[in-house]
């Protein structure tokens, strides 16, 4: 079986963040990082190179391919901010009807501009996402 490649590792997540070439971008990405802090109670991690995250949970297949992933999530994309939420939009739309400017996909939140969103949805997203997820072993498709 194959290791995954972005695991959690001990970069600076100070250090990354404040890499980020685009002005709003950084700033947005730091802006979401601290809420994620105060809404999670986690310090934020670095998994691989690009993803800040918060919390873990672990999953494991049927297969035996098994995982840790963080909770939750956010990475400073070229095109938009991208903020994880491992659990997944379903049982969300009205948050994300209220949320703002944003696209998704399957665990995806997409935000162009950060002062697009309502931040008090995107706290309320980002709180319900980890208390889903956060130190459970989960087995997707087991239902």
């Amino acid at each position: 079986m194959a290791e995954l490649k972005t695991q959690r590792t001990d970069a600076s997540v100070a250090d990354f963040l404040a890499g980020v070439e685009n002005d709003t971008r950084r700033e947005d990405a730091q802006a979401v990082c601290a809420l994620m802090t105060e809404v999670t109670g986690e310090q934020p991690a670095m998994w691989g190179t690009s993803i800040v995250g918060f919390g873990s949970y672990e999953y494991r297949y049927g297969s035996g391919q098994r995982g840790v992933w963080p909770a939750v999530g956010l990475s400073p994309r070229k095109q938009s901010l991208t903020v994880y939420i491992a659990e997944g939009f379903d049982g969300h739309a009205e948050l994300l009807r209220r949320i703002g400017r944003h696209s998704t996909g399957k665990s995806c939140l997409y935000l162009p501009r950060l002062s697009d969103v309502d931040l008090e949805v995107l706290r309320e997203l980002v709180r319900q996402g980890f208390g889903q997820l956060n130190g459970k072993v989960i087995t997707p498709g087991a239902d």
